[in-house]
């Protein structure tokens, strides 16, 4: 990528020195032709990649092997940092996992000049059904634990929705759903990690063993150590969830029934809005279930389904509705839409007969899209979309949705409610004490004439700071450093950095996110 990109302004320019023509017909077969590619390369393709995966998951876990291989595969990992401390330590490390296979819409550039070590860690580690706990290598997909513990009768209380989101990605960046508002962020049901420091050195850190550790692994993204194993927390998994959709017809009707079922009624296990205009959205709220009333089973996870967030929709204007779908299908409501990206890509997926035909195919694995898009797409996205998650505090919903009202005019528009607990790290509330948060996806294509990917996501950035907000790591991030370090606390942090000697081992978070750093 050209120089002029790192700015924000190059992709423009680029486009701007095509000619009018060249550039019209280009974009158009781009834009409504890629299904082409999408439907009869990629669906298959990803199709085979699943089941490979997921078999291959399945025999390991059944053989019990993974235990006996995890150690080596450790000891690997530290014989590279050793030989890396060897040769001098003249560039800091990464790992060697390549940039398209993250779900993240970006590739960072950074892997092209440091020095990459190989964690290839993907198994299921073990299940301590007294403690309550399973044990995990960082690359284990939520798809993989959920189909490995819902048979057993377990999951793990924060379980998000995407099959392809891993373990380490969720604790370096961040992680939430819609039980988060009991449970909080994907780290606070962590119960140790492991890690490969800078000298090489095997170290594990919880609460009672090196907490300082502990709290400064998440958000750290990969600069304080190689996460290799992490201990997480189950609960049991009853069979269904039974799902209450409540209609909103009014911004202020939206915000008051999501701060009432989260904050109010404790007996919400799941609660969970989308907005489909500012002022039309479905308030969601479930909990696990043993049994479902006749005729109100609905297994949304078979092909010719609708997407969810379409069959949510049809809830809007109508009477509070009941029904119960299978655990693990809630679990992954979003996966088959990619919440609602699919429908730029397949425009024509959710209708019956392209469901009934192919549905069965979908979706198709982010990280080929990626890997497929080629400089044009990627330059095409960069100036016409915009795929953020901002954290803000729950008193503050309303004028949150109103500037991204304002910024993109993007829907749907997914809430989803969380607790911050007070503890040292990387997130700290300013109030000083336990605040309730929400989550604020926008994920599509911009509906206002003055978007620029550039000074939109700053001015929305502005405003997340503004109200003590934060924004996840995964999504293009246009702040200065210090803005960057005003928005989260590095207190802790750059204690870790000194410590274990990690400034020449590995670049610092703001490095390895921020905009400049991605393709």
């Amino acid at each position: 990528m050209s120089n002029k990109t790192k700015n924000g302004h190059g992709v423009q320019e680029e486009i701007h020195n095509k000619n009018p023509a060249e550039k019209s017909w280009l974009a158009y077969i781009l834009i409504h032709y890629r299904w082409v590619f999408v439907c009869f390369f990629l669906l298959p393709l990803s199709l085979v990649y699943d089941i490979y995966h997921l078999a291959r998951s399945w025999v390991i876990f059944k053989l019990n092997s993974a235990p006996k291989k995890h150690d080596e595969r450790v000891k690997f990992v530290q014989q590279q940092v050793r030989e890396w401390n060897q040769q001098g330590r003249s560039t800091p490390m990464c790992t060697a996992r390549p940039g398209w296979q993250t779900i993240s819409f970006r590739q960072p550039k950074y892997k092209k000049t440091l020095f990459n070590v190989k964690v290839n860690l993907i198994d299921v580690l073990e299940i301590d059904t007294e403690k309550k706990t399973v044990r995990v290598e960082p690359l284990v997909s939520m798809g993989q634990l959920s189909a490995t513990l819902n048979p057993l009768g377990w999951t793990i209380p924060i379980l998000p929705e995407m099959d392809d989101l891993t373990v380490g990605g969720l604790i370096m960046g961040t992680g939430i759903e819609t039980s988060s508002h009991k449970h909080g962020l994907f780290q606070h049901i962590c119960v140790s990690y492991e890690l490969v420091m800078a000298d090489g050195s095997a170290v594990k850190c919880s609460k009672e063993e090196n907490s300082d550790l502990y709290y400064a692994i998440p958000w750290s993204y990969g600069t304080l150590g190689f996460l290799t194993a992490v201990e997480i927390e189950i609960i049991p998994a009853l069979q269904f969830v039974r799902l209450e959709y409540q209609s909103v017809s009014s911004l202020d009707e939206a915000c008051r029934v999501f701060q009432e079922q989260t904050l109010k009624d404790e007996n919400n296990q799941f609660v969970e809005g989308l907005m489909f205009s500012l002022n039309r959205g479905v308030i969601m709220t479930a909990n696990m279930v043993n049994s479902a009333e006749p005729g109100k089973l609905n297994v949304i996870s078979r092909w010719y389904k609708p997407w969810f967030f379409k069959h949510v929709e049809s809830f809007w204007g109508q009477e509070p509705h009941v029904e119960y779908i299978p655990t693990r299908d809630y679990f992954h409501r979003h996966s088959r839409s990619i919440f609602w990206e699919i429908q730029d890509i397949i425009p024509f997926g959710n209708h019956p007969v392209f469901r009934y035909l192919f549905g069965w195919m979908v979706p198709p694995k982010v990280s080929l899209l990626k890997l497929t898009q080629g400089e044009t797409v990627k330059e095409l996205y960069e100036n016409n979309h915009f795929i953020q998650d901002m954290l803000v505090p729950m008193t503050t919903l309303k004028d949150a949705l109103l500037c991204f009202e304002k910024e993109v005019k993007i829907y749907p528009v997914w809430l989803c409610p969380f607790k911050l607990p007070m503890a040292p790290g990387m997130l700290r509330s300013p109030s000083g004490k336990q605040e309730m948060y929400v989550d604020i996806g926008t994920y599509g294509v911009p509906k206002v004439n003055n978007f620029h990917p550039v000074e939109t996501t700053r001015r929305v950035e502005s405003f997340v700071r503004s109200v003590n907000g934060f924004q996840m790591l995964y999504a293009d991030s246009y702040m200065t450093e210090a803005e960057f370090h005003s928005m989260f606390d590095h207190t802790l942090y750059n204690q870790m950095r000194k410590k274990y000697d990690c400034d020449k081992a590995f670049p610092r978070v703001y490095g390895k996110v921020s905009r400049a750093a991605r393709d």
